[in-house]
């Protein structure tokens, strides 16, 4: 009975190391995927805009982003932004300034289409300035939406995107506004 119990226990005890030592070989036949360096991971775009005349407008919006997972198709990335706004249809003209930073991230659903979401945080003076009282605040703004992406090159696309501004902050450039659109160019993108 003893000599059985033995047995048993050696049995159970040295079972799962075949098993393991079996599936080891098989893992070490499989060739292994050598992780893509980061510099090949990462991608360069963003915006942008020039109005000149009655308004006035610049808007600079450079982006680096990275891709997190192999197909590329999901990337985060980060960059400045800033606006400056001038509408000489007042007396005194009407003038803005603001500057900030974005987060985003992006999915690719097929290759030439992809969603987008983004938290916007610009520091600016206040829409509700009533006393002349240049104090400047932090808007944050949370745009979502779509997009579609034209290859130019091998390395370079053009971009279309529409986003919808979901906080909407009454201080925010997009207040009580319909969709935004925006267009850009992306370096690896």
């Amino acid at each position: 009975m003893i000599r059985h119990l033995i047995a048993l226990v050696f049995l159970f005890s040295v079972a799962p190391l075949l098993q393991a030592q079996d599936s080891t070989a098989y893992v070490q036949d499989k060739p292994t995927e050598k992780p893509i360096p980061f510099k090949d991971r990462l991608w360069f775009g963003g915006g942008i805009g020039l109005s000149f005349g009655t308004i006035t407008a610049v808007q600079l919006d450079p982006v680096v982003g990275i891709y997190l997972d192999r197909p590329r198709k999901v990337s985060a990335g980060l960059g400045p932004s800033y606006t400056y706004y001038q509408d000489n249809r007042y007396s005194p003209p009407f003038e803005l300034s603001s500057y900030g930073y974005r987060v985003f991230t992006r999915y690719r659903v097929i290759e030439q289409a992809f969603l987008h979401a983004e938290f916007l945080h610009m520091n600016t003076e206040s829409y509700y300035n009533f006393n002349n009282d240049l104090g400047r605040i932090w808007v944050p703004h949370l745009l979502v939406g779509a997009g579609y992406v034209q290859p130019i090159s091998s390395s370079s696309s053009f971009y279309l995107q529409v986003l919808f501004e979901v906080l909407q902050d009454p201080n925010s450039i997009y207040y009580a506004t319909g969709p935004i659109f925006s267009a850009g160019v992306g370096i690896g993108f």
